[in-house]
């Protein structure tokens, strides 16, 4: 390892920046972002590691890897992997995911926006709905592809706008704090064009699919409400923000409860089908 890029964008590595990295190694190290995942969002890796096309033998780099669900599924197919993740809290749920996959990778706290890896050093660099909470979305794909040797894949799959985790983004949102200067919106990453324009022309053969997770674990909107209030780190920080103000609370009660029973009415079977955008792409 080495020191990460020191030029991938204007304010990264600063003491605001410091500051804002630590509130959101806060945020995703509060609640129960390990039981998120493995109850809700597992199977989003396999289909990442799929897309990608991960090799016995590849070195692969899972970036804001959080538990393991892509970086466990590469070493499963016999890829050496180092998953990384700005919150190492998350890590011990991590190993233990492996150990009951019967895999050994090696685990790495680690900036998404400044990597400690030398330019590319690996053959493949994914992540599950990870690097798509980095603020400055232009420095962590630039640190994505940096790490990547000529001729090796990326792959990201992230939540989109119109989903409905990007929905929940959008109810939030008003109860939530302005975002810093310079920071960019989630959800964009599952913006087929924006993630285009981030990737540019350093890479070739950009493949583009959109799936769904199906989740058939909430019966109503509030119960789905009342699990992210208690498990999911960006609900949970936005609840810390209002939770002096009871009228707020109760509206940003409603308008998720109401969100989720919406899907579950439109999907009209019980589920919640949460979208995803799924872009590959060799790099140049």
């Amino acid at each position: 390892m080495t020191e990460s890029n020191p030029t991938v964008a204007a304010g990264v590595g600063s003491d605001a920046d410091r500051e804002l990295k630590a509130k959101h190694r806060g945020m995703w190290a509060s609640g129960d972002y390990p039981a998120v995942a493995a109850e809700l969002v597992w199977p989003l890796g396999a289909s990442l590691v799929d897309a990608v096309g991960v090799s016995p033998g590849d070195r692969v780099l899972d970036i804001a890897a959080g538990t393991g669900s892509a970086a466990i599924r590469a070493a499963e197919r016999g890829a050496d992997v180092v998953a990384s993740d700005l919150a190492p809290e998350l890590f011990e749920a991590g190993r233990r995911n492996a150990a009951d996959a019967g895999v050994e990778l090696e685990w790495v706290e680690a900036d998404a926006e400044q990597l400690p890896f030398d330019d590319g050093s690996f053959d493949t660099a994914i992540s599950a709905i990870g690097i798509m909470f980095a603020p400055h979305h232009e420095a962590s794909a630039g640190e994505l592809l940096r790490v990547v040797r000529p001729g090796g894949r990326v792959g990201v799959a992230s939540w989109t706008p119109d989903g409905f985790i990007g929905r929940m983004f959008r109810a939030m949102k008003p109860f939530a704090p302005p975002l810093p200067a310079g920071a960019q919106p989630a959800p964009l990453w599952g913006d087929e064009a924006h993630v285009r324009a981030l990737l540019g022309d350093a890479v070739d053969g950009v493949e583009v699919q959109r799936g769904a997770v199906t989740i058939g674990r909430f019966a109503t909107g509030a119960e789905f409400r009342d699990y992210f209030k208690a498990n999911y780190g960006p609900t949970i920080a936005v609840y810390r923000r209002i939770a002096e103000d009871a009228d707020a609370v109760r509206a940003l009660d409603d308008a998720l409860a109401a969100l989720g029973d919406t899907q579950l009415k439109t999907a009209g079977d019980g589920t919640m089908p949460w979208e995803y955008l799924l872009v590959t792409a060799t790099r140049r």
